[in-house]
């Protein structure tokens, strides 16, 4: 099967999103908590931004959970 970038993208901002929520974080209080701007956030979970690994790394720890178990929960969504 072949699957876009694009695709990737925004089945791992989809698992972002629903990790935030699971967490009752609203996406500022989870971008200063992870010391990362706002739109930054916005634009991950609707598959318009290409994070770097840090920058997961980041949303992951704050929110619990780990690089693996986000790229496992975006890979279930595809």
């Amino acid at each position: 099967m072949r699957v876009s970038a694009r695709t990737t993208l925004r089945s791992l901002g989809e698992e972002v999103r629903a990790r935030r929520k699971a967490r009752n974080l609203s996406q500022e209080t989870l971008a200063f908590q992870a010391e990362i701007h706002p739109n930054v956030v916005g634009r991950l979970e609707r598959g318009s931004y290409n994070p770097s690994v840090t920058l997961l790394l980041k949303i992951a720890v704050k929110l619990n959970t780990t690089l693996l178990e986000l790229f496992a929960g975006a890979a279930k969504r595809e």
